[in-house]
Order: structure tokens, then sequence, then C-alpha cells
């Protein structure tokens, strides 16, 4: 009876483990595991950490200019959130999202200088470890004028160039009080090509609680 006890205790530890423990490293893919903040995903083995970004991290693609992701979380002296259905629906959050950019992270005070923006997709998912999750995807893109510098308003907004046009890929998730924020992006133009290797992080994203010391 002792020894089917030991067994018994033993599967139970296991089963306690954080699933961060768990978590399945294709070939090729890299994991990144944060047991201190509690979360973790793969990504290529290619890609590397900048180290300068203020983000908790923050890997780019060498071979790729256009394409990165970096993981947000909010801080845990202000953060009091039980799931991500606390930020409404999927759509509400895609729109919160594109404001944010199209009001302030990509707002740009250059003449001449036009920003779009436009919510392509808003789902929620349950992950495989049971959490809530929200996948959003934003496209964007800049036009400068060609003229910026001629004599009137009217004629710097009649002569537009394409400057860039991304995609924006961003998985949130809650734990810990805690808003974590995945976020990728990659160029509209090799979106295609890209979008079973972002689809791969994405889902490989996990946030686990963590105890308290």
């Amino acid at each position: 009876m002792q020894a089917a006890a030991g067994v018994l205790a033993a599967a139970g530890l296991a089963s306690a483990q954080p699933v961060l423990a768990l978590l399945d490293t294709p070939d090729g893919y890299t994991a990144r595991v944060d047991k201190l903040d509690g979360y973790s995903f793969v990504y290529p083995d290619q890609w590397a950490p900048v180290t300068s970004s203020g983000n908790d991290i923050f890997l780019r693609n060498p071979f790729n200019v256009d394409q990165n992701l970096f993981v947000d979380i909010t801080s845990p002296s202000s953060s009091r959130y039980a799931s991500v259905e606390d930020l409404g629906s999927p759509d509400a959050a895609a729109a919160r999202l594109l404001d944010k950019y199209l009001n302030k992270e990509f707002m740009s005070t250059r003449i001449g200088i036009k920003r779009e923006g436009e919510i392509i997709s808003a789902a929620s998912r349950q992950g495989d470890d049971g959490r809530l999750y929200y996948d959003l995807e934003v496209r964007m893109a800049s036009y400068a004028s060609r003229s910026p510098y001629v004599a009137t308003q009217g004629e710097v907004m009649r002569d537009y160039g394409l400057e860039w046009d991304r995609r924006f890929l961003t998985t949130l998730g809650v734990a810990n009080k805690r808003l974590y924020e995945l976020r990728m992006q990659t160029g509209s133009d090799t979106y295609a090509q890209d979008k079973p290797v972002l689809d791969l992080i994405r889902t490989s994203f996990r946030v686990v609680e963590v105890e308290e010391k």
C-alpha cells in the first residue's frame, strides 16, 4: 500500500507541475520559458534577441527586417484582470488595438504622412492549457506624399506613395491578474508564406499562474 501511495503521490506532483514545463518544441525552434513572469512560447532558432527594446522580450528575424515579435505584460501593481473577457469581446479588443495604432503608436507628425489600418480578424480560442486567449490581426499601411514641400496641403495630399504595409498579429492572455500580449509583425507582401510560422508561435503561447514567494 505504501508503494501504491508513493506512485499516486508522484503522479499528483507531475500533474501539478506548471504547464510551462510541458512545452513542446518542434525541430528548428527554441523555447522561451519565463517562469518568473509566467509565460512561454516557441520561436524559430534563427530569430535573435534585441536587448534594448524595453519589452519583456523582443526577437527579430535577421533575414527579414519587417518580421519580429515581443511580449508585453501589464504591471502587477496596477493589474486586476480575471480573464481576457475583461477586455470585452474580441472585436472590442481589436478595435481598441487599432485605435492605439492609429492615434498613438504609429501616429506621425511628419508633413505628408497618412496612416491607415483595418481589423482583419478577431477571435477567441481556448488553448490546450484550458485558458482563453484572444487572437487579433490588424493590417497597417503608411503612405507618404511624394511632394511634401509644395505650396498647399491639397497638393501634398494629392500625390501619395506607399511607405510600408504590415500585418500585426496579437495574442492576449491573462494570468496572475495581469494581461499578457504577444505581438508579431511581418510585411503584408510576405504574409502568406510567413503565416504557418506565425501561427505556430501564436498557438504555442501560454500563460500560467506563478507561485508567490
